[in-house]
């Protein structure tokens, strides 16, 4: 099933684990960024009780942390996507939001993919985890498919901050 597919017809909980983890992969674009991002893992575990809450918690948490400028434009669509989070813990908003953080997160992807375009590995790498994710939330409703997810998005973050650190040192292969 391709991830255009899985977002359709994934739970509430599985899209806001979708669009967190998508944006938490984006994370190694900042150099020094607190996270910010990790009350909200905790707010998908506690479901409709718990979202709104941490939710709010993270904009706040977001709001007050000063950021230099560089990393203001690259955390720019991220903390954009943030404040677009729905607080309503319903499949037809939180599918939008899983929809537009999965768009946001493949084309950084992309940009930062040497090979360049769609299939390069980074942009590869970076969708097969967003199918996993999905995938893994889909057939286990229990707290630890949450803590799988997390963990694939730790990969995910580790692959990009690798990447950027080649990028940096003027290497191309990502992998």
């Amino acid at each position: 099933m391709g991830l255009v597919q899985l977002i359709a017809e994934a739970d509430g909980r599985s899209l806001a684990a979708s669009g967190l983890a998508c944006l938490d992969r984006c994370r190694p674009l900042l150099d020094e960024e607190p996270d910010v991002l990790r009350p909200l893992w905790a707010g998908i575990a506690e479901g409709e009780e718990g979202w709104a809450g941490q939710l709010a918690a993270a904009r706040a948490a977001l709001d007050a942390t000063p950021v230099g400028e560089a990393s203001s434009r690259a955390w720019a669509p991220v903390r954009k996507m943030i404040a677009a989070a729905p607080s309503e813990w319903a499949a037809g908003p939180l599918g939008e939001w899983a929809a537009a953080c999965s768009g946001l997160a493949l084309e950084l992807h992309r940009e930062l993919d040497p090979a360049g375009g769609a299939r390069g590995p980074l942009a590869a790498g970076e969708e097969r985890r967003q199918i996993q994710i999905l995938e893994l939330l889909a057939g286990n409703p229990d707290g630890a498919a949450l803590r799988r997810a997390l963990d694939l998005s730790t990969e995910g973050r580790r692959v990009l901050r690798a990447a950027l650190s080649r990028r940096a040192r003027g290497g191309a292969d990502p992998s």
